[in-house]
């Protein structure tokens, strides 16, 4: 189950662990770069420092590839990036910003870019600034969300770009795989199913919300733009009232303010976000990340084989 993302990243299985804030530690990251896909350091809002950390933990684990997760909209971003540069992180993905004037640099230490991106217009815009390839995330995934579904976005960018394009959202077993492939992706990126890794640190009363949530127990709360797929909860309750109330953005942000921390680190799963995709409902157990690995690849491997024989007769 190799494509040619696999030789660009020198990894040996097409997926990428979900850079997700305050879930995408170390131990994450090494454990799935170990098993043989790309284990991705979450940095989140944190200082720096915190992440040359994280990157020395990871690579005292492993000298597989790994990467780094910079989300354009903390405080700390630029230090982050020299962080990055200075430690010659293999990969780096982006979101909620263009990473368009770190390019020459980031080439130059050999570090491969690959931006989230949630629109065909996004994806076009950061293929011209260099970048080499694309996560092309739905709806479906947990945390921040675009406006499009993982089903219609992934070929339409596909289409309308020239670089490996890495379908999210909405995946957690190799059916998803085998899908993603069908639809032109060369590989796939993973989050919450990886949450419910034995190596994932989130608290445990995290992962039990996600083992027991149905198909239909996530909602979209926040401000348009700003729109976040959690499980249902109080806080979500709290920020349905607040949007019937026709709520300011500051007031949203105030209820939002450190929830994601109470929920991962503190085990808060009545009032922290418990950020899930859609796939919530298919996950049902918790091991480690080289066997979630080695499971999705053999089902995809059984899809694709048995689509082969269907399509045959």
């Amino acid at each position: 189950m190799r494509t040619p993302l696999c030789d660009l990243l020198n990894i040996e299985y097409p997926v990428f662990q979900g850079g997700m804030a305050w879930v995408a530690t170390a131990e994450l990251a090494a454990a799935v770069s170990k098993a043989g896909g790309l284990g991705i350091i979450g940095a989140g809002n944190a200082p720096a420092d915190h992440i040359r950390e994280e990157i020395r933990k990871v690579r005292a684990e492993t000298d597989k590839p790994f990467g780094v997760n910079v989300y354009y909209m903390s405080p700390h971003v630029e230090e982050v990036m020299e962080v990055i540069i200075e430690e010659r992180v293999p990969v780096i993905t982006t979101g909620a910003g263009n990473p368009g004037k770190y390019i020459p640099r980031l080439k130059e230490a050999g570090i491969k870019v690959f931006p989230v991106v949630a629109s065909v217009a996004l994806a076009k815009r950061l293929a011209r600034v260099g970048v080499d390839g694309l996560i092309a995330e739905g709806m479906e995934c947990g945390g921040h969300i675009g406006s499009i579904t993982t089903m219609a976005l992934v070929p339409q960018i596909v289409d309308a770009v020239d670089l490996p394009v890495i379908a999210a959202g909405g995946i957690a077993d190799g059916r998803g795989v085998a899908a993603a492939l069908a639809l032109g992706a060369q590989g796939v990126q993973v989050g919450t199913r990886f949450v419910c890794a034995s190596e994932c640190t989130a608290h445990e009363n995290y992962k039990q919300a996600i083992l027991k949530a149905k198909d239909r127990d996530t909602v979209v709360t926040g401000p348009e733009g700003h729109q976040v797929r959690v499980l249902k909860n109080k806080l979500t309750r709290e920020f349905a009232r607040l949007a019937a109330a026709g709520a300011s953005q500051e007031e949203f942000k105030q209820l939002g303010a450190g929830k994601l921390r109470a929920a991962v680190v503190e085990g808060d799963i009545q009032f922290g976000s418990l950020m899930a995709g859609q796939v919530a409902g298919m996950i049902d157990e918790i091991k480690p990340a080289a066997a979630i690995i080695q499971d999705m690849m053999r089902e995809a491997e059984d899809t694709i084989n048995a689509i082969a024989k269907h399509i045959k007769r």
